[in-house]
């Protein structure tokens, strides 16, 4: 029973330090993303036409 006590107690203070790092880690702008918005104007848009009639299927 003693021992339940103990890694009950081992476990929140990991699962403390695991959240105090990753708030740390959050603050400190390590998952900022500066790589994308450089070459997102390399991407091509799609334009999309919407005056594009639908040939019809019908006979004349």
């Amino acid at each position: 029973m003693e021992v339940i006590f103990i890694l009950i107690a081992i476990s929140l203070v990991l699962a403390g330090s695991f959240l105090f790092l990753f708030f740390r880690a959050v603050k400190g702008g390590q998952f900022d993303d500066n790589h994308t918005p450089a070459i997102r104007i390399l991407f091509e848009n799609k334009t999309v036409n919407k005056d594009k009639k639908v040939p019809s299927t019908k006979s004349k």
